[in-house]
């Protein structure tokens, strides 16, 4: 029961990751209604994966050094 800093980093680092990995596959999966938004959707779906995938890795850092 001492060890709720570490439950609340790693349910922050599993919603980050799965959000981070949705947004990449997003990015290979959406089509947009309009031809040339279709640039523009996969960098805003690959910088938001990426970013997720970042905090994941951020989080799982925080977890084993503290």
């Amino acid at each position: 029961m001492g060890n709720w800093a570490d439950a609340i980093l790693f349910g922050f680092g599993l919603v980050a990751f799965v959000l981070g990995v949705t947004s990449i596959i997003m990015g290979f999966i959406a089509q947009p209604v309009q031809q040339e938004d279709v640039m523009k959707s996969r960098v805003e779906y690959g910088f938001f994966g990426v970013s997720g995938v970042v905090l994941f890795l951020l989080f799982v850092y925080a977890l084993t050094v503290g």
